[in-house]
């Protein structure tokens, strides 16, 4: 993505909080910071009414060794005060199907504007994963069936929830750095773009989060959660600004070259898979795998933020979500890691069944995963909603 040349306009996030916890909190809803982990540059605010003495009064209650964010925050809490125009101003669009969530703004993403070379690229692969998903009944064989539960299963879980999510994005545990990097290339071939892009984009949404600067927020509709902003990249630029917040991984060499040739390797996969099995492995290998994990990935940025019930008081959309959990892998307790984005562990209870972090679990055990976070009582008992 481009970076901006232009400086961002003022703007006021909506309403995110559920009517239901709204209505528990009181008028209006407070939010309750939790700053272990991100320290972000904008602050989604609920309402004008929102005092500096409520900010000061969250933040002495969440982190004493913040002081130069608190005062950051309260800077923003004056300037984001500012009106919006009444194009920008949030609007009740209607509830989303079976949820508590409101739609404030729809953004349209197919035409009336000019697409850049990513969003083509990112159409040309979706479109072209679905289409060859097409041929998969008249292409069956049991061997090309395993070929995309495997791929799916290691792409997915190690290459995306594991390495993008949990250790590139979030840094819940260090690995060695044969390993990152290996793990970092499964997510590479899960086709969600290059490490580069895939963090920034979600560094965004957390320091954003269902506010109107939330690169995929439901506020926008559920498709546009969905898939949707996927064909929009000025708009991610527009919203949260360049991918200024991945200098981790732009000073490695292997992250900016998997980000230059990054079409390439699967192309090298599909070329593989076609050069063993013929069609019938391309098919199930690219296309029927590829369309699994992107939705299955996807469903996290949409149904985690409008279905499901919130355990810890996040002050945003996301939902604990059991089925969800059972699809990605442990990425459906979507509050809890909301909660605790440091945490690698999302699945905080014995029954909350998380795939990545028995994983993560397996590799601490024999040495190759260290630094391992997760939450103390204390920063528990601090998001609870009996605070």
């Amino acid at each position: 993505m481009a970076l901006m040349t232009s400086p961002l306009t003022k703007s006021k996030p909506c309403l995110f909080l559920p009517f239901t916890q709204a209505m528990k909190l009181g008028s209006p809803p407070a939010i309750l910071l939790n700053y272990v982990h991100y320290k972000p540059k904008f602050l989604p605010l609920t309402t004008n009414k929102c005092k500096k003495e409520k900010i000061s009064s969250l933040l002495d209650a969440s982190n004493k060794n913040y002081s130069s964010t608190k005062k950051a925050l309260q800077v923003v809490a004056d300037a984001d005060n500012a009106p919006l125009s009444e194009a920008d101003e949030p609007r009740n669009l209607g509830k989303i199907f079976l949820s508590d969530v409101v739609v404030r703004r729809r953004r349209q993403v197919f035409w009336g504007r000019k697409w850049n070379s990513s969003d083509i690229a990112n159409a040309v692969i979706v479109l072209s994963s679905h289409f060859l998903s097409l041929f998969a009944p008249f292409y069956f064989t049991w061997p090309a069936f395993w070929v995309a539960i495997g791929i799916g299963s290691v792409t997915g879980l190690l290459g995306i929830t594991l390495s993008f999510h949990r250790n590139l994005s979030h840094r819940s545990f260090k690995l060695p750095k044969w390993l990152e990097y290996f793990f970092a290339y499964l997510g590479v071939q899960a086709l969600q773009r290059d490490p580069i892009f895939w963090v920034s984009t979600h560094r965004h949404h957390h320091q954003f989060c269902d506010s109107e600067r939330d690169p995929h927020s439901p506020t926008a509709g559920f498709w546009f959660s969905h898939i949707n902003w996927l064909f929009d990249n000025n708009y991610i630029t527009e919203k949260c600004g360049g991918p200024d917040n991945v200098g981790d991984l732009e000073k490695q060499p292997f992250y900016k070259f998997m980000q230059n040739t990054y079409f390439l390797h699967p192309i090298a996969l599909g070329a593989l898979l076609y050069a063993v099995g013929g069609f019938p492995f391309l098919v199930w290998g690219m296309g029927v795998r590829t369309v699994l994990v992107l939705h299955i990935t996807w469903l996290v940025n949409s149904a985690s933020h409008l279905w499901g019930k919130q355990s810890w008081n996040t002050g945003d959309l996301s939902r604990n979500n059991w089925w969800l959990a059972l699809l990605t892998f442990g990425e459906g307790w979507h509050n809890n890691h909301h909660a605790f984005e440091y945490s690698a562990r999302h699945g905080l209870e014995w029954w909350q069944i998380d795939m990545t972090w028995y994983v993560i679990r397996f590799l601490q055990a024999i040495g190759l995963a260290t630094d391992v976070k997760l939450p103390s009582d204390v920063q528990k008992q601090r998001m609870a909603f009996n605070n």
